[in-house]
């Protein structure tokens, strides 16, 4: 950041450089580097073990890295600090599970500072009146992952991390959802999104970080990465599938 403390407006929000991670000698991270600009939504793509879960551990200060940095718009930004400028919602997860949806949204709204006005429109677009009432720990899969995601919605951290956020949806659920995550990219959020089917990622991202064995293999656009895998071979104007298959 320059001394007079504003930022640079070609300087992305967040750089990621040279993040590794090792588990007993075998890197599950290997010197990832990209970019997250301001207001867009990011997609991870990666197959199961690729790294997904690891890198946004370490980007959340969850798990400590082994080597590697996150700038903050140009500036060194410590593990320590990430909570004030990122809401990490994790996978799989069933926080207070006796306790009722509504409660623990609002919980999340009121200890975060969240907006009340914003409460009935993030739970009528996620579906979740039905099951204000149920206790956590009794939601289904899909119920649990859209009550995570209504509490990672009102938090009001600059950048949400959520990890498969379209995991235990159908088809009709994981649409929905693609509304509510572009309307609040619509109104300045920045969203980071791990995702395992490659469909969902086309149709909510702007751009797209391809990782595959803890190593980052292509980054950018749609049409960015079709010209990087044409320069690979790949000789036809193919969907982002076959892209990403052409990349890893």
């Amino acid at each position: 950041m320059p001394q007079s403390g504003r930022s640079d407006p070609l300087e992305p929000l967040i750089r990621v450089e040279g993040i590794t991670k090792r588990f007993r000698g075998v890197a599950a991270l290997n010197g990832v580097g990209f970019s997250v600009r301001a207001g867009e939504v990011l997609g991870l793509i990666g197959p199961n073990g690729s790294g997904k879960t690891t890198l946004f551990e370490c980007l959340a200060g969850v798990l400590p890295a082994d080597a590697g940095r996150v700038l903050h718009q140009g500036r060194p930004f410590s593990a320590a600090d990430r909570s004030t400028l990122l809401f990490y919602l994790p996978d799989a997860i069933a926080p207070w599970p006796a306790q009722r949806t509504r409660w623990a949204i609002e919980f999340v709204v009121d200890f975060f500072g969240g907006s009340r006005s914003a409460l009935a429109d993030v739970i009528h677009r996620l579906g979740l009146d039905p099951f204000l009432d149920v206790p956590i720990g009794q939601l289904s899969k899909g119920q649990r992952k859209r009550a995570l995601l209504a509490m990672g919605l009102l938090t009001t951290q600059p950048v949400l991390l959520a990890d498969e956020p379209f995991d235990g949806l159908d088809l009709r659920q994981s649409r929905e959802l693609a509304v509510a995550l572009r309307d609040a990219a619509a109104r300045g959020r920045t969203l980071f999104l791990s995702i395992h089917q490659i469909a969902d990622a086309a149709r909510v991202c702007d751009r797209f970080v391809l990782l595959s064995g803890g190593t980052v293999c292509g980054e950018g656009t749609r049409g960015e990465l079709s010209s990087l895998a044409a320069a690979k071979g790949l000789k036809t104007a193919a969907d982002l599938e076959e892209v990403f298959l052409a990349l890893t």
